[in-house]
């Protein structure tokens, strides 16, 4: 158990984003009930759904794991979402794979 955890956390420090500093005004600041619904609209997209199905895990058990996610889990993990590349660098497996090992770690703790 101590190994798996210990693969997630280095999975997790190998994929986190550069930082980037940057103004933005009030009015484009997300509120995290925002940011909740961007990552349940993400779940839906048929690309995402057929993944999740591939790795064995419902689409709406995903839902309702994001909806149990504190407003913190779910800021970072819509932060990660908005570090993706435009172009299509990560594959949806390799953001499934952060999705999920985010959802993991959520879980352990």
């Amino acid at each position: 158990m101590k190994r798996m955890l210990g693969i997630l956390v280095a999975l997790l420090a190998l994929s986190a984003p550069l930082a980037q500093a940057a103004l933005i005004g009030s009015d484009a600041a997300i509120t995290p009930s925002g940011d909740r619904e961007r990552v349940k609209a993400m779940l839906t997209r048929p690309d995402v759904t057929q993944e999740l199905q591939k790795m064995g895990i419902a689409p709406a058990d995903a839902a309702a794991r994001v909806q149990a996610m504190s407003d913190s889990e779910v800021a970072q993990l819509a932060g990660r979402l908005d570090a993706l590349p435009a172009g299509g660098a990560l594959s949806n497996q390799e953001l499934m794979l952060i999705i999920i090992v985010i959802l993991l770690v959520a879980l352990l703790l």
